[in-house]
């Protein structure tokens, strides 16, 4: 998934209007950080086909340290308990952890069969979501919708500046969003973990950015 992560994101702000949203979104990206990083540090691999859309096209050959059911806990732990250290809040670091786990469940709906349960291991699974353009549309874009229409219902722009910049991220992650389940591959396959990682570090810097430009009347200033 991608706008399912993020979407994850903005309903843990809805409900835990205290932590930051860009702690949210790097905690809902935090496999995909990891892959990146892994990626160019040659410890995983993935493989690039011909076809349209990340169903067709997405092949992970080994991404067991970024995204197995395992180390995505051991990630949601470390975090979790980081940030527990740091606020003294367990609401708020429980809630860390689940937003960092949920990434492996939502990949589990939207991957082939190619994630792991642990590394080492040799069992795959993935209900295959993103084979079907209709049904990511319907599933993980309902989803995308709801946590927006949420999110915008919890919270108000401070200004018409800070309004154009929550709906210009938003657009931006649909576009991308759209373009990885119906457009075709990377270019130039060696690049990507390089290009996600830049963009996924944009959304993580606009997340910030939305979070001191949009007031949640929960939070106490």
């Amino acid at each position: 998934m991608l706008v399912g992560h993020y979407a994850v994101a903005l309903i843990a702000k809805r409900n835990q209007p205290k932590i930051n949203l860009g702690t949210l979104v790097f905690a809902a990206m935090l496999a995909d950080f990891a892959w990146c990083a892994f990626m160019i540090l040659g410890l995983e691999q993935v493989q690039f086909k011909s076809g349209l859309g990340a169903g067709q096209y997405f092949s992970a050959t080994n991404i067991a340290l970024s995204h197995s059911l395992l180390m995505d806990f051991v990630w949601a732990t470390l975090f979790g308990l980081a940030y527990f250290l740091r606020s003294r809040h367990p609401a708020a670091a429980s809630t860390i952890f689940f937003v960092v786990l949920s990434h492996w469940f939502l990949d589990f709906v939207s991957h082939r069969p190619d994630l792991p349960f642990a590394p080492g291991t040799r069992r795959f699974v993935g209900l295959g979501l993103w084979n079907s353009i209709p049904a990511t549309l319907l599933v993980e874009g309902g989803f995308w919708l709801f946590a927006i229409l949420l999110f915008v219902r919890a919270t108000h722009s401070r200004s018409r500046k800070a309004a154009f910049v929550f709906w210009a991220g938003i657009s931006l992650l649909t576009l991308v969003w759209l373009s990885n389940i119906a457009g075709p591959p990377p270019q130039n396959p060696k690049v990507a973990p390089f290009a996600s990682l830049i963009f996924f570090s944009l959304t993580l810097v606009w997340a910030c950015w939305v979070n001191r430009s949009r007031v949640v009347p929960q939070a106490r200033p």
